[in-house]
C-alpha cells in the first residue's frame, strides 16, 4: 500500500508520512524511509520541465556594480536596504537606513567606495519608478575615492553610468 501510494502520488517523504499516518497510526518517518529505500523509490524521479531554465548573467569586467534599494518591513517599522553588488566578484555591500533620500543614498555610495578594494568603473541603477528621483541613477565615479565623485546629468533610471 505504501509503495503504490508513493508511486501514484510522487509526494515527498514527509507528505507521504502525513497522508498515510491516519490509516497506519504506528508508521514512523524512519520506517517509511526504509520501506521506500527497500523498494527503490526513496528518491523521487526527476520530472522534466519542472525547473525553469536559469539564465546566466552577461559577463562584465570587475568593477561593474549593480545598486538597488529594497523596502524592508520590521517590527519597529519600515527600513530601506541599499545593496551594491559586483556580479563578477560576487562581492556585495549592504546598509539598512531609516529613509531612502539623497543624503542616505550618497552615504551608501561613500560606504561602497570605502569598502570595495578595487576601482569601480560602472554603476547600474534600478529601473523602478522611485529611482527617477533618486541620486543613485546619477552617480558616476572616476576612481575609488569619494573626493573624485561627480554627479552626472539626468539619465533615465536603469541605465549604466560609466567613466
Amino acid at each position: 500500500m505504501v509503495v503504490a501510494f508513493r508511486r501514484h502520488t510522487l509526494l515527498p517523504l514527509d507528505d507521504c508520512l502525513y497522508a498515510l499516518q491516519p490509516t497506519i497510526p504506528h508508521l514512523t518517518r524512519s520506517a517509511l524511509h526504509r520501506c521506500l529505500q527497500r523498494h527503490g523509490i526513496s528518491r523521487l524521479p526527476d520530472v522534466g520541465g519542472d525547473k525553469p531554465k536559469r539564465q546566466k548573467f552577461k559577463r562584465y569586467p570587475i568593477g561593474f556594480f549593480h545598486i538597488d534599494i529594497a523596502e524592508v518591513q520590521t517590527v519597529e517599522g519600515k527600513l530601506f536596504l541599499f545593496v551594491g553588488t559586483d556580479r563578477t566578484r560576487k562581492f556585495a555591500v549592504t546598509q539598512l537606513v531609516d529613509k531612502a533620500d539623497r543624503k542616505t543614498a550618497w552615504e551608501f555610495l561613500e560606504l561602497l567606495l570605502k569598502t570595495v578594494p578595487y576601482r569601480i568603473h560602472t554603476i547600474l541603477t534600478p529601473s523602478r519608478d522611485h529611482a527617477a528621483h533618486d541620486p543613485v541613477g546619477q552617480w558616476t565615479t572616476a576612481s575609488s575615492s569619494p573626493s573624485n565623485l561627480a554627479t552626472g546629468t539626468q539619465r533615465p533610471p536603469g541605465k549604466c553610468v560609466s567613466t
